[in-house]
Order: C-alpha cells, then sequence, then structure tokens
C-alpha cells in the first residue's frame, strides 16, 4: 500500500454550521457541494463534510463517539504567521483550547477546535522542508 492520503472525511453534527465555520471562518471554497456533503481540495487531497449518522451508518459502526481522538494538522511558514491566523480565529469567535507556545519538540502551535471539536493544530514547525505553497518536500537536514 502506497504511503499517502486522498481524503479526510469529517463526520459531522450540523453539515450546515461546519460548512459555514470552513467557508466563512477559514474562507475555504468547497470544489464540490451537493448539499449532502461538502468537499474541499486541499493540497493534493480531499478534506469532505458528511453528517456523522450518515458517516457512522455508511461504515457500518455504531454512531456514539463524541470528543477528538485525533487532530488536523497545518503548518505555517514562521511563528508570526501562527500568530496572524490565531488572531483571525478569535475575531470569529472560534474556540480555542490552547494559545500558540513554543512546543517541547522545537517549533511553535497552538489549537482549535471546529463546530464538532475536531481539533486543528496550527504549527510553525522549524524542521520541515516547505514550498512556497505549503506543501511538504522533505525535512531539514
Amino acid at each position: 500500500m502506497q504511503a499517502r492520503l486522498t481524503f479526510i472525511t469529517l463526520g459531522v453534527s450540523d453539515l450546515d454550521r461546519s460548512k459555514a465555520f470552513y467557508n466563512d471562518v477559514l474562507g475555504w471554497k468547497p470544489f464540490q457541494d451537493t448539499g449532502g456533503i461538502v468537499m474541499y481540495k486541499l493540497n493534493g487531497m480531499i478534506l469532505s463534510l458528511f453528517p456523522q449518522h450518515e458517516l457512522t451508518a455508511d461504515a457500518q459502526v455504531k454512531n456514539e463517539g463524541t470528543g477528538s481522538r485525533f487532530t488536523l494538522a497545518q503548518c505555517l511558514h514562521s511563528t508570526e504567521e501562527v500568530d496572524a491566523f490565531f488572531a483571525e480565529l478569535k475575531k470569529h469567535g472560534v474556540t480555542i483550547p490552547k494559545e500558540p507556545v513554543k512546543v517541547f519538540w522545537g517549533g511553535y502551535s497552538g489549537y482549535f477546535a471546529d463546530p464538532d471539536g475536531h481539533l486543528w493544530e496550527i504549527a510553525h514547525n522549524p524542521f520541515l522542508d516547505m514550498d512556497a505553497d505549503g506543501n511538504v518536500i522533505g525535512m531539514k537536514q
């Protein structure tokens, strides 16, 4: 199996609320919005929002999960970019469980939550080699 990821699908409790968050707060534009699923093209992959009860039914699992079991992360080019991003989130009243700080692994990061509590880490990782678009090229030596 190739080491790659094509889709991340988040099961959301209110599709319209989540769509508004990703569109209006994060400024993302869906490339597909059928009314039942919303898809955003990211850098080489897709993030989709899908009603949680439909996602669990499709996967044939119980719809009892709450809370965060994983995080999504986006790395920026500098600590200043991280701070500016969090300043914008605050303007929108976004839940920020952890303000950006220097972290044990040598980077700088903080966390925000989307309307369903999915955690996003926004970080500056000084060890990543990234291109101008934020795509990871490799690790710095």
